[in-house]
């Protein structure tokens, strides 16, 4: 069976250095800038990776936490979400130099991500 665990985990903000210093501060989280991109990503102590998304970010949504799980077939994984009564919002997108992903929305409502990391 394919492997579809939780990857990455992103949270909506206003201010993406003020909410990774509060993260960090409070929960001692590692932080960084991807220089490229400018987005902020942190690495907690049980090693979940995740990032800041701002209001520039397609994923923003205030309140609405992003859970990125992974893929090895984007294009094949929407299709059985749409199958199974899924709608995808965001089609498999490049992000050069990292891999490509999509944004989906299931049944109930909840909006979720996939993520296929560029193999190296």
């Amino acid at each position: 069976m394919a492997d579809h665990s939780i990857v990455h985990l992103e949270i909506p903000t206003e201010d993406p250095e003020a909410s990774a210093a509060f993260y960090h501060d409070v929960f001692g989280w590692k932080i960084e800038t991807n220089p490229v991109y400018k987005y902020v990503t942190f690495l907690s102590e049980g090693g979940t990776r995740g990032g800041f998304a701002g209001p520039s970010e397609p994923t923003y949504k205030a309140g609405e936490p992003l859970v990125y799980l992974s893929t090895d077939d984007i294009d094949a994984t929407l299709a059985t979400i749409e199958a199974h009564g899924g709608k995808t919002l965001l089609p498999k997108t490049d992000i050069p130099g990292v891999g490509t992903w999509a944004v989906f929305i299931d049944p109930n409502g909840n909006r979720l991500a996939l993520f296929t990391r560029k193999a190296q």
